[in-house]
Formats: structure tokens, sequence, C-alpha cells
């Protein structure tokens, strides 16, 4: 059985002429079963099949009946992966006859099938229900230049593949989009993009990022790929830009959503970014090969980011941005919405602490983010401020130690009324504090220990006094 890429025109007449007479009714909404067509004249009827006293049973001796598949038919049927050729020219013919997310086509799509949908909608076949004049003379202009064939042998060259629902690497997850699912995907790359995206994560955010912003965006990026998690972005300048680069350079993997076809590099300063990505990641996209991006394509493009991941993180966003539209679709479709503040003062970060306002949680890095989104384990470490030695002291023996003055000696009988203590207990304490280094005794006077100067050889971090003072609390 010839490929769907490798054929003509004439290996898929299903789709680009009308049904054959005698070939019985066709229903509305039915996808016509692949090869159920009469036999054209001069083809070989197929085998009579019946039972097996209907078909006769080999003589004795006689050897099993002859091998009907040629192991390049039967290879080619093992990589349909479970979708009919028909069917996966019809939705990559419906690709470029169709806008992205388009809900009324995706109804129509679930209630006709892909064969179908394109016969009514090129004039081959009864209307869609509810289709305009206009939805159909549309339609007729853009079919003639529709070329199913032609675009999968594209994608092959480019070393990569058209995959549908129904396909083995088809993300279930997209489906939750309902009938704004896409009809398909365009992937270049040779992962399986069903498996990676069971544990993605986007990270989006504004173009004209900052520095900050950049910085965030790369560290995100490599911490997320070295915890083993997809990075998922839109190949876009700024903060996609530098998640993708953040998780190549920690040898990660990541995957750009385009709103382009996947051999049309967009920004084209990115041709280099995308090229590595098709090769060390995965580049997709719903448009076919060719097609190029426009404003409402970008807008649209944010749903399949949303949909394709666990979670959305939001880097810096004004509040007009395609990067809350990404962030309020995954929040729809109950995933985890994530942002990382900014300043207060900068409009970038205007939209992001709005939607922290809302029902996104507040994220400063990558353990953060794996917290919020993995499994049972992921935990971020525990954040506290530096502990000090004085931390340490229970509460008498510190309440001593704030009785102290710095401007000299103290009595005993000084200590005792500041700290509220009598001068047995005072003079206690005093001697621990004396014996882990927080003060000296000169005759009947204590005074506190000044700290070490750096410039007298001491490290950022150490103690005033490098004697048994730590040693002694941490025992």
């Amino acid at each position: 059985m010839p490929s769907p890429s490798a054929g003509g025109r004439g290996a898929v007449p299903a789709l680009f002429s009308e049904p054959r007479q005698g070939q019985g009714g066709w229903d509305e909404g039915q996808a016509l079963p692949e090869g159920r067509g009469v036999p054209d004249e001069g083809q070989a009827l197929p085998e009579r099949r019946g039972t097996p006293d209907e078909r006769g049973t080999p003589d004795e001796g006689q050897g099993p009946p002859e091998r009907r598949v040629a192991p390049d038919e039967e290879q080619g049927l093992l990589k349909r992966r479970g979708v009919p050729d028909e069917e996966r020219l019809a939705r990559a013919a419906l690709t470029r006859l169709v806008e992205p997310g388009d809900e009324t086509v995706g109804r129509w799509l679930r209630r006709m099938g892909p064969v179908a949908l394109w016969r009514a909608l090129t004039g081959k076949g009864k209307p869609p229900p509810g289709a305009t004049g206009e939805r159909l003379a549309g339609c007729a202009l853009r079919a003639p230049g529709v070329d199913p064939v032609t675009d999968l042998a594209l994608i092959a060259r480019c070393g990569g593949r058209f995959i549908c629902p129904g396909d083995l690497d088809w993300p279930g997850q997209l489906d939750d989009l309902g009938d704004t699912r896409p009809v398909g995907l365009w992937v270049r790359g040779a992962a399986d993009l069903r498996m990676w995206a069971l544990r993605s994560v986007a990270v989006v955010g504004a173009r004209a990022c900052s520095d900050y912003g950049a910085h965030v965006a790369a560290s995100l990026g490599a911490g997320l790929a070295e915890r083993g998690w997809v990075v998922v972005s839109g190949a876009a300048h700024g903060v996609d830009g530098a998640v993708h680069r953040g998780a190549l350079a920690a040898g990660g993997a990541t995957i750009a959503v385009l709103a382009s076809g996947v051999d049309v590099p967009y920004p084209r300063a990115h041709a280099e970014l995308i090229a590595r990505m098709a090769e060390q990641g995965l580049v997709l996209a719903e448009l076919p090969p060719g097609a190029h991006p426009t404003r409402p394509r970008f807008v649209l493009r944010n749903r399949v980011i949303a949909a394709l991941t666990r979670g959305t993180v939001v880097v810096e966003a004004q509040y007009r941005s395609g990067s809350l539209v990404t962030a309020r679709r995954a929040q729809q479709l109950g995933r985890s919405t994530m942002g990382v503040p900014g300043p207060v003062t900068s409009g970038l970060s205007a939209g992001v602490h709005e939607l922290l306002r809302g029902e996104a949680v507040l994220v400063t890095d990558a353990a953060e983010v794996a917290e919020l989104i993995g499994g049972i384990g992921d935990l971020a470490p525990e954040r506290r401020g530096p502990l000090v030695e004085r931390d340490l002291l229970d509460p008498v023996t510190a309440r001593v130690l704030e009785a102290l003055s710095a401007r000299g000696g103290n009595h005993l009988r000084d200590v005792a009324r500041e700290s509220g203590t009598g001068c047995d207990e005072a003079l206690g304490r005093l001697h621990e504090l004396l014996a882990l280094g927080f003060v000296e005794r000169h005759g009947d006077r204590w005074e506190l220990v000044p700290p070490v100067r750096r410039s007298d050889g001491a490290r950022r971090g150490d103690p005033p006094n490098r004697g048994n003072r730590v040693k002694g609390l941490r025992r």
C-alpha cells in the first residue's frame, strides 16, 4: 500500500472525486471507509471471503496460502499509527482550508468526520448545517490550492510528520479544548510528542522583556530542564527565546509551538534557534508547511500551549499581552497558573501582578514550579532568613545579653536590674555568655566582645569572635 506522502492525487480519489456509481449511498457525516469503493475496470476483484468450508481446505501436502501482503506494504500499514490514510489526508487538507481554533469547524468535524467535512466544504457534498454562503465561497477560493499529498511530502523532507487524533503520539490533553482542538499537528523532531507532553510546563512572557525577565526566563528553562521537565514556549523574542535557550543550554528538552508552518521560522532572527530545537527537541504547528503567521494566529496558538502542558508560568507581561491569554486559558482548562513577580514600578510586570491577585501562584524559581505541578516529593527547599548566633540562646540568656550596654563595662547589679533577674541568675548567664564568646570580664565589670572587622583578616560570614562561640552553641 503506497504511503500518502509518496503517491500522487490518484492515490486519494475519495477526497478529490465524487463517489462512484454503484458504491451505494453516502450518509452525510460518515467518513468513507478506506478501500470500500467499486474496483475500476480491469482491476481484479478482491478474493472471495467466506467460511472455511466455502473457501475450501488445502490438500494434504499443500503449503500454506501464498502471502498476499508485500513486506513494504506491511511496513506501511504498521506506520499508519491507527489512522486511515484517507482520514489523515483529509485532516491535512483541512489545516490549509480552514483557520486554526474555529469552533464551528470543530463542531462539524466532530459530527461529520474529516472526509465528509472536506467534501461538504468543497462542494462535493451537502453543505454542513448552518454553513453560510460566505464561508463556502471562501473555502471554494482556497480549495484549488490544497494539496495534502504535497504537504505531507514537504514535511517528510523536513524530517517531520503530520499527526492527528487517533495517532499513538497524539497528546490526549489537547482533547480538553473541545471543538477548538487542533485538526492535526505538523511536527518536526524525532521525539514522541505524547510522552514529552506528559511532563511539560509552559513558560511565556513579554517579547520586549527586560534584562531581569530574560535572566529569570533562562534560569527557569535551565532549572526545569535539569529536573526532567519539558519546557514549552512560542519561540518568540524576549522571554520565549530566553527560556528555550536556557533549556537547550542545560541539555534538556524543549518544544516550540509556532504560529506559522514548521518550515517557516518566525521570527527570522530565531531561525537558528528553531532549527536547533527541531534537532534536540520538537517544533510543532497547526498550520501546514509554508503558512505565514498573522496576529489572530498568534492568539490562537496560545491555547495549544496552555492545553499541552501541566501548567503555565508568566514572566513579565503587560496588561495587554498574549501571555496573559495563555495563562487565562490554562486556568479555564484546570491547569496550574503561576507568575514571577517584578518591580511594582515596572509596566512589564503589571499584567503578572494582576494575574497574581487572582488565582495564579507566585513562584520565583524552577524548584517552586516543580513543587506546584510535580508529583509527591517534588518539594522546594525550605526558605528562611540567615540564622544568627543570638537566635540559639535561650530567652533568659538572650535577655541578659541585651541588658549589657555597648558603651563600656556593666556591673552585675545593673545587668540583673535591666534583665529582670536576680544577681545569682544574671551571674550564671553571664558566665555562659563568656564561655560562648559573647562577653568579656574585666574585674567586676562585664563588657560585650567587639565584632572583628574584615580588615583584621575575618572572612565574610565569620562570627565576631572565632573562638568557641559557634562550636559551643551547636552542642
